[in-house]
């Protein structure tokens, strides 16, 4: 599954690499929990630009009576998100991608209920961070290099006419890197696949179910966090501080 990830990337670095027309307002997040709000990229309904929205961590479904149901819908399984009710109508029609730049997982220790908390990011690690946080890209494992979840939304209204704008984060089997620490991943667009998975005329499952592989394990890198980063009201840099 995935249930927390980070964004620390410069504003204008996310600007340029998912291509929008203007700089989001950012703010570094450390410790990104289900139910609050992220952003995600899709294409205005208007003139078919990429535009950043924020939305709701958990998928409401348009036929939902109670908007909880969201906190239990936060991942979707590649397997299955074409079939299951819940999730094969956003899949048709509303697909976006989920800005992150490294996410959490949790490591089952033998032996022991205890579980050991890793951070993954893609790339080297080499895009520049926001200035306030200088200090911390100087990590030999840090990295403020963004990148794409693959990633679903819909739009619920409550009885009395109150909207919920929800997102779900599609999840698909590990890579190598990802497989000794947990049994699911992030499905992680690469970018030459972000027009193909917006496009809003690629409507049978078909042909974007494909696109949601596990990402290549040697474009990847991963390191032992502490147990600071179990708590979601811990959002700070100290959530990836290596041991």
């Amino acid at each position: 599954m995935c249930g927390r990830f980070t964004l620390t990337a410069a504003s204008e670095v996310v600007a340029e690499f998912f291509e929008l027309a203007e700089a989001p307002d950012l703010v570094p997040r450390y410790n990104i929990a289900p139910t609050q709000m992220v952003p995600v990229v899709m294409l205005d309904a208007k003139d078919g630009r990429r535009v950043m929205r924020s939305y709701r961590w958990g998928l409401v479904p348009s036929w939902a009576k109670d908007p909880a149901i969201g906190s239990r819908m936060i991942n979707a399984r590649s397997e299955t998100v074409a079939t299951k009710p819940s999730f094969r109508s956003a899949l048709r029609r509303r697909r976006c991608l989920v800005i992150a730049d490294g996410f959490y997982e949790w490591q089952k220790v033998a032996g022991s209920r205890r579980k050991q908390p890793y951070y993954i990011r893609v790339g080297d690690g080499t895009q520049p961070c926001s200035q306030a946080h200088e200090g911390w890209f100087a990590l030999p494992n840090r990295s403020c290099s963004p990148f794409a979840m693959a990633g679903l939304w819909e739009h619920w209204n409550s009885p009395d006419g109150t909207g919920v704008d929800s997102c779900a984060i599609i999840t698909t089997q590990p890579n190598e890197l990802m497989h000794p620490i947990h049994d699911r991943m992030p499905a992680i667009m690469p970018r030459r696949n972000f027009s193909r998975w917006l496009d809003p005329h690629a409507a049978e499952p078909e042909a974007v179910v494909s696109l949601l592989g596990p990402y290549p394990a040697e474009e990847m890198k991963a390191y032992p966090v502490g147990t600071y980063v179990n708590s979601p009201g811990n959002d700070s840099p100290e959530c990836i501080q290596p041991l």
